[in-house]
């Protein structure tokens, strides 16, 4: 009864959900840009890392277009407090990718931190409502204790690529390390645009000895 007087809605086109559909409705996912990859190591996302860090593999799970429902949905995740957002949308993106391999012999999901202060405005942090979307389908742990974020740095929102490079160096530390030494990690972002925010973070996990490291962003940009 409760439903019928207030039905859920679609978070994007606001058309009542039917059973089954949670936060975003199977039409509207249906029409989100999705990536469809060939390779791992050559693809759009892959060349923003080519000669600047040593990765396995990286994907995005959309393209990230201004004035379209990918950007209200990520604006929804980052700044209305719709968190479930994230793993909506990552759990559709890992469903593709794990049957095409890319999930393989990785053993933890590694969320890109905020800082403190920043967490503490949002509430959460949506890299890792990302990672719980992939966790659900893959059944990777999640290590949300590696990596911190040193600096409360400004937003790199409105910065050219040289400044957002510059931005983001220093920016993380390497917290608790114990047992990772040797594994194959996962940096999940939500949206892929100069690629220094992940770069940064990968060049902070690989001084951990033997680690591997691969990239997935929620949108590439």
């Amino acid at each position: 009864m409760a439903d019928m007087a207030w039905p859920n809605l679609c978070l994007l086109c606001e058309r009542p959900l039917i059973q089954g559909e949670q936060h975003i409705c199977l039409n509207c996912l249906y029409e989100l840009p999705a990536l469809h990859e060939s390779s791992f190591r050559e693809n759009n996302t892959a060349d923003r890392f080519l000669g600047k860090i040593e990765f396995e593999r990286a994907a995005s799970g959309f393209r990230y277009n201004k004035d379209s429902n990918i950007q209200k949905a990520l604006e929804l995740l980052k700044y209305k407090g719709e968190k479930e957002v994230g793993s909506c949308l990552s759990r559709v993106s890992a469903i593709r990718l794990h049957e095409q391999g890319f999930f393989k012999d990785i053993d933890l999901l590694i969320p890109v931190p905020l800082h403190k202060k920043k967490l503490k405005k949002r509430g959460y942090n949506q890299s890792e409502w990302i990672a719980n979307g992939i966790k659900e389908i893959t059944g990777i742990p999640i290590h949300s204790e590696i990596l911190g974020r040193s600096v409360h740095n400004a937003s790199q929102t409105t910065k050219n690529l040289w400044s957002r490079w510059e931005n983001a160096q220093g920016l993380f530390v390497l917290n608790k390390v114990e047992g990772v030494s040797g594994k194959h990690l996962l940096l999940v972002d939500d949206v892929l645009t100069s690629g220094s925010t992940l770069e940064a973070c990968g060049q902070a996990l690989l001084q951990i000895p033997d680690v591997r490291i691969s990239i997935f962003a929620l949108a590439l940009a």
